[in-house]
């Protein structure tokens, strides 16, 4: 099985593992600041922030990403979880006082280490796994972090419910430390220096112009961040969903269950469907998969809500595999770290948008209202996407890209 050939490339293995090592650190993270602020401050809005400060630095995500162009990638893996390990560690040593302060300074920290470590990755993968592997790698990608999303903020909860922040803090920077290590084991190669200097020609907008220029990898991204829109509306109507089921506030934790053990499922399936058919072709009908679940949510019932959530989870992630796979392989390694970067940024902004706005428009219109517009253009979108020209994404670069790093 090819699936089994992704397991056994020493790269892509490191690169997942060194993936779920630090994944799990940061899904326990992700919910445990939030919780840390609000117990210490009482304060909702600041525990709020906690996610914002987080997602800020992908706004920047098309320059960030220009770093992983810039330098070797392997390197930049290793400092990164190396500076991050650090800098988690850093907050042990501050006192109460201040502690919460630092923290959210290490939370915007924490956002651009993961655009860097994200675009790094992405480029030092298509470099290194066969074109034929990446969507196994980027569906097993999925799982893991869907999976570390359903384990890791339970873990990290129950240990700050139980002992407080200490531990978590320190999971954390353990998990950035191992992920380090195992990056140091990868043996890959790269762009000589010289290559890399020219590399600079291109400029950090490189990614954005390559994006939209691209007849190839424009409409996946631009229906990426159409989908991640109407994600982020469905993301804020839950408690909602919730509150219509006649069902407790906790009930979305079902709920979101059920939507990670869909997004588990897509991921093992990626692989073997992308390679059946086009990029295109499968992101739509990923889509219209979600667009379904989400117009099901309108009808009420609790085996209809589980049904339609674990179908969102199933289906959302499609066109986000198929686009960064479609980047991975058409994209010329100069200007790979910004280009998977900048495509990063277009598809998540919009879901984070989303929900802020959601959260206003929950408020005033009935979520039975809200949720057809939305699984109608869902619809309108996948049709779009799959009517497109068949097989694209399968030439192998861009047209009209420039051929390696001398040209960029």
């Amino acid at each position: 099985m090819v699936l089994g050939a992704v397991v056994r490339d020493r790269t892509a293995l490191l690169c997942l593992t060194g993936l779920l090592v630090s994944g799990f650190g940061t899904s326990a993270m992700w919910l445990t600041a939030g919780v840390w602020v609000k117990s210490a401050t009482g304060s909702d809005s600041l525990a709020a922030l906690t996610v914002a400060a987080m997602w800020a630095p992908v706004l920047a995500g098309p320059w960030l990403g220009a770093v992983a162009d810039l330098v070797p990638r392997r390197a930049l893996l290793i400092s990164v979880n190396l500076v991050m390990a650090g800098l988690m560690g850093s907050l042990l040593l501050v006192g109460p006082d201040h502690r919460i302060g630092v923290l959210f300074a290490v939370l915007v920290v924490y956002g651009v280490s993961g655009v860097l470590l994200d675009a790094a990755e992405a480029a030092l993968v298509a470099g290194a796994v066969g074109p034929r592997l990446l969507g196994d790698f980027n569906g097993l990608r999925t799982t893991a972090n869907e999976g570390m999303k359903l384990l890791a903020p339970l873990a990290g909860a129950g240990l700050f419910a139980r002992y407080g922040a200490v531990p978590v803090v320190a999971l954390d920077a353990v998990t950035f430390a191992l992920a380090a290590l195992v990056f140091a084991r990868l043996r890959v190669r790269e762009p000589a220096g010289a290559a890399r200097t020219r590399v600079r020609r291109g400029g950090t907008a490189a990614g954005i112009r390559l994006l939209r220029g691209s007849a190839v990898l424009r409409p996946l991204v631009c229906a990426g961040a159409l989908t991640m829109l109407l994600a982020g509306l469905n993301g804020a109507a839950v408690y909602a969903v919730v509150e219509a089921l006649g069902r407790p506030p906790a009930f979305a934790g079902v709920l979101y269950a059920f939507q990670g053990a869909g997004s588990v499922a897509a991921g093992l399936l990626a692989g073997p469907l992308l390679r059946r058919m086009p990029e295109r072709a499968f992101a739509g009908a990923g889509i219209a998969v979600f667009a379904v679940a989400v117009g099901a949510r309108a009808l009420g019932g609790d085996a209809v809500a589980l049904a339609a959530s674990a179908a969102i989870g199933a289906g959302l992630p499609c066109v986000l595999i198929a686009a960064m796979t479609a980047v991975q392989r058409e994209t010329p390694d100069a200007v790979l770290g910004r280009t998977a970067a900048a495509a990063n940024s277009l598809m998540t902004v919009p879901n984070a948008v989303a929900l802020a706005g959601g959260a206003g428009l929950v408020a005033v219109v009935d979520v039975r209202l809200l949720l057809p517009p939305a699984a109608l253009a869902g619809l309108v979108t996948a049709a779009w996407l799959g009517s497109g020209r068949r097989g694209s994404g399968r030439r192998g670069r861009v047209s009209g890209a420039p051929a390696g790093p001398s040209s960029s």
